[in-house]
């Protein structure tokens, strides 16, 4: 079980309550930070949940503080959740690289020594931080949607197409679409999981749409100057994937963006909108 919650800072925004949490996770066996936006509403009503998912090198404080997300979930009546992206402490396994162990969880389950012990960020966001949220938040638990950025937009398309029915609405800016073909996704899912390629294919967006599965809907925003799009991110390749599986998906390019927090602010708004008409029909 999930230690009791604590909370560490609670401010007032846009009629509503930002937070950031602590606790002690079962999963990763860390303390673990979260941040909650809920907005204003009136006593006894259940809000639906959007859930963000970061990328590399971030916590949940980047799109806390530069996100730009709290006017549009006061306006639609959404709680917006930002977890962490890995666990963390001196004595968690790390990596001298940017894109491996702490702050690079890829969201997965690590089978590999020495992560296999608190990586387990798949697990994390399934279905422990779900059952705290709801224990203490004013949440709908059947109004799900779910978004994310970059190894987070990764998370947020994996997490969405292995859960099917549980999200009404999933988006994502600039996602690590296919981890089997990136060098982000080689290093970080042999380091976790080993070189057996098989076992990579539930946490590779592109891969699980072609075994079958399915969402009701997708929308993508990438930035056309952003410098990962070629090497990493190939978002033409989950649009192959969504048009040949019959996936209503809307994959927008947008020009002269890069993959910073500036473009991610610019759509937020749009996307909380989008995932506000699907979680409020």
């Amino acid at each position: 079980m999930s230690g009791p919650l604590e909370p560490i800072s609670q401010n007032r925004s846009f009629g509503g309550v930002q937070g950031i949490y602590a606790h002690a996770s079962a999963e990763t066996g860390t303390q673990m930070r979260f941040s909650v936006y809920v907005p204003d509403h009136a006593v006894g009503t259940k809000l639906p949940v959007l859930w963000y998912l970061s990328g590399l090198t971030c916590t949940h404080a980047n799109v806390t503080e530069k996100g730009s997300f709290r006017a549009a979930c006061a306006q639609h009546g959404i709680i917006f959740v930002a977890p962490d992206t890995s666990p963390r402490g001196d004595e968690v396994p790390d990596d001298e690289a940017y894109d491996f162990g702490q702050g690079a969880g890829f969201y997965v389950d690590a089978a590999q020594k020495p992560w296999a012990r608190n990586f387990r960020m798949r697990s994390y966001i399934e279905r422990e931080l779900p059952a705290l949220v709801a224990e203490h938040f004013p949440a709908d638990m059947t109004r799900q949607g779910i978004t994310g950025h970059s190894m987070g937009g990764h998370g947020a398309l994996t997490i969405a197409l292995r859960n099917s029915g549980r999200f009404a609405s999933t988006s994502a800016f600039a996602p690590i679409v296919s981890p089997l073909n990136c060098p982000w996704g080689e290093k970080a899912l042999s380091g976790y999981l080993g070189h057996d390629k098989t076992a990579w294919r539930e946490y590779d967006a592109c891969a699980l749409i072609e075994d079958g599965a399915r969402l009701p809907g997708l929308l993508i925003d990438q930035g056309t100057a952003d410098n990962f799009l070629s090497e990493q991110l190939k978002t033409g390749l989950l649009a192959l994937a969504a048009k040949k599986a019959g996936i209503p998906a809307t994959i927008r390019m947008q020009e002269g963006y890069d993959h910073s927090y500036y473009f991610i602010e610019s759509f937020m708004a749009e996307h909380v909108a989008w995932h506000a008409e699907r979680l409020n029909a």
